[in-house]
């Protein structure tokens, strides 16, 4: 009996190690983000209708960070064929929501980080369609990080156009 629970706990251990990856990884894409804080200049913006307050991004992207780690995390838990390529989709939207905030604050270029951002979105249904095909939860995990990208998209065009 003893025989059969030590690798039963291995692949637990295993299975949980690589959650925390998942974790980190997305960890780091907002670490990056943080590197470059709104500041003056994004203070001195005029603010498209329906801008919430600054205080809402950070829990908003927290929630949407672990549900996009759990997200990759289930399609790398699955034996399917063809997730490495579903994850390296995922893996090119994680870039392009790193990048974003290096364009919009750190570069302060409203314009180009709207193609960007563009990117960022075609990124995230094209994640959505192939996880789809590994894991239906993996993939509804992604809906509301596309409602916020949808969103913020919005956002971004709005201070395009305002400034």
């Amino acid at each position: 009996m003893s025989e059969m629970t030590a690798p039963q706990s291995q692949g637990q251990i295993t299975k949980f190690g690589t959650l925390a990856i998942f974790l980190i990884l997305c960890a780091a894409v907002a670490a990056s983000g943080a590197m470059f804080p709104p500041g003056d200049w994004y203070r001195s913006l005029v603010r498209p209708p329906l801008t919430p307050p600054g205080w809402l991004f950070g829990p908003v992207w927290t929630i949407l960070y672990i549900m996009i780690a759990v997200s990759g995390w289930l399609v790398w838990s699955r034996g399917s064929l063809g997730k490495v390529r579903a994850l390296g989709i995922y893996a090119i939207q994680l870039v392009l929501n790193a990048g974003w905030s290096a364009i919009f604050f750190g570069l302060q270029r409203p314009g180009l980080a709207a193609m960007e951002i563009a990117c960022l979105w075609v990124s995230i249904v094209a994640t959505i369609v192939v996880f789809d095909r590994h894991s239906r939860p993996a993939a509804a995990l992604l809906i509301p990080y596309l409602l916020w990208v949808s969103f913020a998209s919005y956002l971004n065009v709005g201070f395009w156009l305002c400034n």
